[in-house]
């Protein structure tokens, strides 16, 4: 079977498993239809030669494939060991159970119905992507489901190249150790990662967009929790008494500036984001996300949300505002400039593949991004997914194999470097 038919029955089955992740949820993982395919990558993993593949209590699945350098080879005993990491989970928001994979073959640059829901249209006019995969295999889901390639495209490469070293024994590799984890779409595919255990020198994550990619610097990150306490009291006896929690949350929102939301931004462009809304006249809180790629301008918006509080704050009478900022992550371009060369061999193994290596920044977070200020250098390479987190996902097979191209590659240039 040639390699990218290999490529393209793995991924399929592995997008068959339900792995949404849950923001509700008080486990970990979230949910445990994660295991169940965490489960299925021990089995793939042992049967590529990685004998000690197993899942911890946590859920992540972690091997090794020891090097094959021989003694008496001028890069024996040098070659750092290089982790490849993925996460199993899907986007929590839209489902990713009973996913159907439909495969477009030789694509002819039109249109794309997608036959469980015929009102989800792919148009080549609005993604010139797409428009420019003429001829190729693209994968998507059937409209009524995301496909889960993000990141199950960048799993299925990742156990593609391992087979493909298997099968080639004298392609020449240092040490690799091999990590899947769970609940990244949640923010928490860290929470429990053991960097010491893992004990690689330099990762990288396969769980970037588009065909070249290779991101080494994302947003910093904050969390801002902001309480209003109104004053409650009967609505029939109100008047000159009550002050409403949730009018003064909803004029908070409101005076934000509109020019600093999602939806305004692109780019190396931050934003105030309010993720979460619950309350009562009494009380009110909500989830902001603060974005930008600089600290400094991290605290400028968090400052921005704090003066706009104030401002509503005094307008009415009786109510307090309280904000409490939680650091989540940090650009990770400030640990990863320190050792250019993760990013520079990773740039020659896509040329090696026959591919322009693009520098993209991360609007987003990553797993990479925490790990690197663990002590574990680890940049994003491309998947070759598009439209991720919504149910126009889809993934070129001939972009997959690159990425699979370009982990082998990538390998090869740490044993030269050595």
């Amino acid at each position: 079977m040639p390699d990218r038919e290999s490529l393209l029955d793995r991924f399929r089955r592995y997008v068959q498993i339900d792995t949404q992740s849950s923001d509700k949820s008080s486990t970990y993982p979230s949910t445990e239809g994660q295991k169940d395919l965490l489960r299925a990558l021990v089995v793939d993993l042992q049967a590529a030669g990685l004998t000690d593949a197993v899942m911890d209590e946590h859920g992540y699945v972690m091997a090794t494939l020891p090097a094959n350098i021989a003694e008496g080879h001028p890069a024996h005993g040098k070659v750092p060991t290089i982790g490849l990491l993925a996460h199993v989970d899907t986007y929590h928001e839209v489902s990713g159970k009973n996913v159907k994979p439909i495969v477009h073959r030789n694509y002819d640059g039109g249109d794309l119905v997608l036959p469980g829901d015929q009102s989800i249209v792919l148009r080549a006019s609005e993604e010139p992507d797409l428009a420019a995969c003429r001829g190729l295999t693209i994968i998507t889901g059937d409209g009524t489901t995301l496909l889960g390639a993000d990141d199950k495209a960048g799993v299925s490469e990742i156990v593609e190249a391992l087979w493909r070293l298997r099968e080639d024994p004298a392609r020449l590799h240092g040490p690799i150790r091999v990590g899947f984890t769970p609940d990244e779409e949640v923010g928490k595919g860290t929470l429990h990662f053991d960097v010491a255990r893992f004990a690689a020198d330099f990762a990288y994550t396969v769980d970037g967009s588009g065909l070249g990619a290779v991101e080494a610097e994302s947003f910093c990150a904050d969390s801002a929790h902001v309480t209003v306490t109104g004053v409650d009291v009967h609505p029939g006896y109100a008047k000159n008494k009550m002050t409403n929690a949730v009018r003064v949350m909803t004029d908070v929102i409101l005076a934000l500036p509109r020019d600093r939301t999602p939806e305004t931004t692109e780019g190396r462009q931050g934003y105030l984001h309010p993720i979460n809304v619950s309350g009562n006249v009494s009380e009110v809180h909500a989830h902001f996300l603060v974005r930008d790629y600089t600290e400094e301008g991290l605290h400028e918006l968090e400052d921005v949300l704090r003066r706009t509080a104030a401002d509503v704050e005094r307008r009415y009478p009786g109510a307090r505002i309280a904000i409490a900022i939680e650091e989540s992550y940090r650009n990770m371009r400030y640990a990863i400039e320190k050792q250019p060369k993760v990013v520079q061999y990773a740039e020659e193994a896509i040329r090696r593949a026959g591919v322009t290596p693009k520098h993209e920044s991360i609007r987003g977070g990553t797993d990479g991004a925490r790990l690197s200020y663990m002590g574990l250098l680890t940049p994003n390479l491309f998947d070759g997914s598009m439209n991720f987190h919504g149910k126009k996902e889809w993934v070129p097979l001939e972009w997959m194999d690159k990425a699979v191209e370009t982990v082998l590659h990538l390998l090869d240039v740490w044993v030269e470097r050595a």
